[in-house]
């Protein structure tokens, strides 16, 4: 499907394209060199390839663009008002709003809420693997924003035609679930206090905790006194955790004395047979371990469902441990060459594949950078998490083209052994269309997390926080409205706003989560688009229908040609977007036309217009500006009330 703002841009690459053929510019460099200009008084397109080609050939650019002005074909321009040169070399091009207002406008109105959502011209099956937290306690909101990320990539990425499925990782097999099985099992599978997930997290750190203390102590009678270096490090830990068991005694006296008191001395062992048995599959360790990791996994639906997220599959990683696939990966990467045994362990040699391959640059490895081998098996025959990734990854290519795995920035090098070994096995493909969506961490400031000291900030926590300040907000706004309908709006004011302040920052880039940020009505928040988007459903709703054909050209007002050119944009902005997983990129977008609509509804009457005819087309902008909002916020999965 074509749009509006794609023919303009094409209309204006063509003409700037056989205005300047006698420098022989690449097309792409070309391309490149257009984008919207800082103000609105230097037109809608700007050009800055004739700074370029000063640069390559000399001369001043300004000349060279009264050159290029001079050759510009206007016949081939439908929706060109004006070309100019400005700013001492800058090609402009001015939109001829006549023409292409009752075109963009009739555009979003006709298309409604499938407006800007522009199909990729090949489909691709597509797996999103997020959130995969480790089901041993609540979700915190850090994970939270690989949960909001994911789930509006899948959002996005079905919008633009790919078929799309999410996955969730279960990751059983390791050390922490056996961990909190073993406490689970000592306290008698017995009465559980709050929300599953939550009690499971605490039985989890204590026992963790009494582990530790206990594993220290043994430790430091086993060392010999001569050495003293090895005491004191000991003694350094042993006293950390001291502390810790403390922090926690304090948090949960009645569950610490109970797991104190039950937790055996020979504890270590036993949770270790519990690892060997659950991967052997052991009915005794299945039964434990499955058990206490699917009642945590059904405290995390129950948050799930409040934001909105849903998973296609739920994968479990003992299911591939068991299905003999992890064996047989295992036994295919032994015969590609790389793999090496040291001292009973195999390793893969992942800094060879990277070289033989010529994969630094595919990679983003610099030269000098030495890839550390990758433990594949321990020497007692046990497999680690990093080999059932690889065969996890293979197996979510059997149903895709394309896989998406959105996992924090500290597993870069997991994910980096994960397409070396692809390239070992000779899955080429599947590691060239393999994606790392990398993000970074989420602080709260004055609050440190510390998922030994079972100082999480749960993503329950933080939604009954942001529900309970949105009600003082719509109490203040809408006192009138019966308490469910205010307890409605709070909710998804309260959800909204926690979404998009996990959303709208770069994922490189850290969030500093603050109440005064993510609930603000001032400024960059859901709260502060959604008030745009409930004042537009105000105006719609005292407005008189709209006319069968509004003359749109009559929309002249500055703010009104801003709002055109805004909306005319999305479709351009949700391109990219989903072309370069680029979320955030639809919350600026968001977050832009929402303050100019708010200039627009402070400055521009359009209930008392000054004719029928004007009100009309008015009235059509305003629709247009909701339905934008709508189609952009729901690709973030972030609803939008029509009362705060």
């Amino acid at each position: 499907m074509s749009y509006f703002f794609r023919e303009f841009r094409e209309e204006c690459i063509e003409a700037l394209m056989k205005a300047v053929e006698d420098f022989g510019i690449p097309d792409g460099r070309l391309r490149s060199s257009i984008n919207p200009p800082p103000r609105p008084e230097f037109g809608e397109l700007s050009s800055s390839i004739c700074f370029d080609i000063a640069r390559e050939r000399g001369g001043s650019p300004k000349e060279i663009a009264g050159k290029v002005l001079g050759k510009v074909d206007y016949a081939i321009l439908r929706y060109v008002l004006r070309v100019e040169e400005a700013g001492g070399g800058y090609v402009n091009f001015h939109l001829d709003y006549d023409r292409a207002t009752p075109r963009i406008l009739t555009e979003v109105l006709e298309n409604s809420c499938e407006y800007g959502y522009v199909k990729a011209k090949r489909p691709l099956r597509v797996v999103v693997e997020h959130t995969s937290v480790n089901p041993v306690h609540a979700i915190h909101i850090g994970q939270a924003r690989n949960t909001v990320l994911g789930d509006s990539i899948a959002r996005i990425l079905k919008a633009r035609g790919h078929s799309v499925k999410t996955r969730y990782y279960v990751d059983d097999m390791g050390r922490q679930s056996a961990i909190l099985a073993y406490g689970y099992l000592k306290l008698g599978n017995g009465e559980v206090e709050g929300k599953i997930d939550h009690f499971l997290g605490s039985v989890y750190s204590l026992t963790n905790c009494i582990l530790e203390v206990k594993s220290l102590k043994r430790r430091i009678e086993e060392t010999q006194p001569e050495q003293l270096e090895e005491l004191n490090r000991l003694r350094a830990r042993l006293d950390e955790w001291v502390s810790i068991a403390a922090e926690l005694q304090e948090k949960h006296p009645s569950l610490f004395e109970k797991l104190t008191t039950l937790i055996e001395d020979d504890a270590e062992t036993q949770v270790g047979m519990l690892i060997r048995d659950y991967e052997q599959k052991k009915p005794s360790a299945v039964e434990a371990i499955r058990r206490v990791s699917a009642l945590c996994l059904e405290g995390f639906k129950e948050t799930l469902r409040k934001l909105e997220v849903e998973f296609d599959s739920w994968d479990w990683e003992s299911d591939l441990v068991w299905s003999s696939v992890v064996g047989k990966i295992l036994e295919e990467l032994k015969r590609t060459g790389y793999v090496r045994e040291v001292e009973g362990v195999l390793e893969l040699e992942s800094e060879r594949i990277v070289d033989d391959f010529n994969l630094r640059e595919k990679l983003q490895l610099t030269e000098r950078y030495s890839l550390p081998p990758l433990t594949l098996a321990r020497s007692d025959g046990t497999t680690l998490y990093t080999l059932r990734d690889i065969a996890y990854t293979l197996r979510k290519f059997e149903e895709a083209d394309r896989v998406i795995n959105v996992i924090g920035a500290e597993q870069r090098l997991a994910q980096i052994h994960v397409k070396a070994a692809l390239y070992a096995l000779g899955k080429h493909n599947y590691a060239d269309n393999l994606t790392h969506f990398a993000f970074g961490l989420v602080e709260m400031p004055g609050y440190k997390m510390s998922s030994r000291r079972g100082r999480l900030v749960t993503l329950d926590s933080v939604i009954t926080e942001s529900v309970k300040r949105a009600e003082l907000e719509v109490e203040k706004r809408s006192e009138k409205l019966r308490e469910d309908e205010k307890r409605k709006i709070a909710e998804t004011i309260a959800i909204s706003a926690v979404k998009y302040a996990l959303l709208s920052v770069d994922p490189s880039k850290t969030v500093v989560f603050t109440w005064d940020r993510v609930l603000s009505l001032e400024k960059n928040s859901a709260p502060f688009i959604n008030y745009a988007y409930t004042r537009a459903v105000g105006i719609l709703n005292k407005a008189p229908s709209l006319k069968a054909t509004p003359d749109f050209k009559l929309l002249r007002h500055p703010l009104e040609k801003a709002l055109i050119l805004r909306v005319a944009m999305f479709p351009e902005v949700f391109e990219e977007a989903a072309e370069k997983l680029r979320p955030e990129n639809l919350a600026t977008y968001s977050n832009e036309l929402a303050e100019i609509f708010h200039e627009y509804y402070e400055k521009v009457n359009v209930i008392r217009a000054e004719n029928e005819d004007l009100r009309s087309a008015r009235t059509g902008l305003v629709r247009a500006v909701k339905i934008v909002l709508e189609n952009a916020m729901s690709l973030l999965g972030v609803n939008l009330t029509p009362k705060m």
